[in-house]
């Protein structure tokens, strides 16, 4: 999964360069407002990959812990480092163990954890999060639409635990 992180260039946001990927370095209008986060597989395509601001490449098979603890590491860092106002999360299903060409070997029950990881510090930290589905390569067109339902069924379980229909009274 990606997520982008916006920050505006007039808060307090780290003042490194902050390049997202190749496409918007210079003077770009979002160089330097836009970040990201991306973990994969690294042996995967394309082979020459854009260049994120926080890039994890990942070995083939790689099973839910290593993956999981990757994904805390990186989110802590670019957390503390960006301190983003917006989150754009794509809940990739190419890293579930049965994907054609994903490469990585994640559970379901590890997708689930992502999502959770993912979306609860947004949640925690007051940040805004749009979740998208995306990626995923199986013949099994239901399997495949459970797969992507996850963040959506993460999502509302979260409403629910936070009790977040209370929000804003």
């Amino acid at each position: 999964g990606t997520a982008s992180f916006h920050v505006d260039p007039n808060s307090s946001s780290s003042d490194d360069d902050g390049s997202a990927t190749s496409s918007f370095h210079g003077k770009n209008h979002l160089h330097g407002k836009l970040f990201t986060l991306d973990l994969h597989a690294a042996s995967n395509y394309p082979f020459a990959k854009a260049k994120c601001t926080y890039d994890y490449p990942l070995p083939d098979h790689c099973p839910d812990d290593l993956y999981l603890s990757t994904l805390e590491m990186a989110l802590d860092l670019a957390w503390n480092e960006v301190r983003p106002q917006l989150v754009l999360y794509n809940a990739g299903v190419d890293v579930h163990r049965s994907d054609r060409l994903g490469r990585l070997a994640i559970s379901r029950e590890g997708m689930k954890r992502r999502d959770y990881c993912v979306i609860s510090k947004c949640v925690e930290r007051g940040i805004p999060v749009a979740a998208v589905v995306g990626g995923g390569y199986d013949e099994d067109v239901r399997a495949l639409g459970r797969r992507h339902a996850l963040v959506h069924r993460v999502c509302a379980q979260i409403w629910r635990e936070k009790e977040m229909w209370k929000r804003g009274r």
